[in-house]
């Protein structure tokens, strides 16, 4: 056996001896591949939880849907709002722990009432070194299981695994919640994650694979990566651009020649690698 089948086998294992196991699934790669292990080891008594609220674009929730069914798990959906939170709008440097701490806490409850032992996310062994990471604090307090760190399994191993299960998933990229394009210091309003949310998928269709569009009050800063970025320059996606997002209510839109950088906005990283656990990638 190779060294990630031997960690994939572990981590199965690990799960098969749970009195049942909840995961909190965006339909990311890392939560997905733990969705698949569990439903591997456990069957029927392996859940998949979504947690849907203003930071999740829709079309993220739609393919958790997809890929929960492409699994075969069983899926949850809970509703609630991060913006109920003071502590989470005024959007300081510890966002991601009150994110992560009312998501995993909704996780926490609805396992509860399915009478589901553990609740698990999709931390991976590279996640810990990677910076400012207030998200992994909350797993912490929360006694939340992390196969994936458990059994020293990084991103790269998470997505050979991945592509063993056959998942669709296995070369998605990442994606964070929406809070993450709004810069550390400036409130997370519905207004703006709207804005925002409808501003990426406008970018979807166009086309583009890995990008993001930043809120700086009013201000929208494009980031897309260095291989796309030719299309980018051309006259005829800046007036359409420029005009799409102005009907949104940006102000004004820019395009950051420095191109995709997680976490740009915030310190560090800004969760943007593991926000996948919860809402991916």
């Amino acid at each position: 056996m190779t060294s990630v089948e031997v960690k994939r086998e572990a981590a199965r294992d690990d799960l098969a001896a749970r009195d049942g196991v909840l995961v909190a699934f965006s339909g990311g790669v890392d939560s997905s591949v733990v969705a698949a292990l569990a439903h591997d080891a456990l069957g029927d008594d392996a859940v998949a939880c979504t947690a849907k609220s203003e930071t999740l674009p829709e079309a993220e929730l739609e393919d958790a849907r997809r890929v929960a069914d492409e699994i075969g798990i069983r899926h949850e959906i809970v509703s609630f709002s991060e913006l109920d939170s003071d502590a989470f709008v005024e959007n300081d440097d510890d966002r991601c722990y009150h994110c992560r701490t009312m998501r995993l806490g909704e996780m926490q409850a609805t396992a509860r009432e399915l009478g589901v032992g553990t609740v698990c996310d999709g931390t991976n062994a590279d996640d810990p070194g990677a910076g400012h990471r207030p998200g992994l604090q909350a797993v912490d307090e929360l006694d939340v299981h992390s196969p994936l760190l458990a059994h020293d399994i990084t991103k790269a191993e998470v997505r050979e695994i991945a592509a063993h299960y056959g998942l669709s998933v296995a070369d998605k990229p990442s994606m964070a919640c929406l809070s993450s394009r709004i810069p550390t210091g400036l409130e997370v309003t519905g207004d703006r994650l709207t804005r925002i949310e409808r501003a990426e998928a406008l970018l979807r269709q166009w086309g583009f694979d890995q990008f993001r569009v930043r809120d700086h009050d009013g201000l929208a800063r494009i980031e897309v990566t260095p291989d796309e970025l030719e299309r980018a320059l051309t006259r005829e996606f800046a007036e359409t651009v420029r005009e799409e997002l102005s009907q949104l209510g940006f102000d004004h839109v820019t395009l950051d020649l420095h191109g995709y950088r997680t976490g740009s906005v915030s310190p560090a990283s800004d969760e943007e690698a593991t926000a996948e656990s919860t809402s991916d990638d």
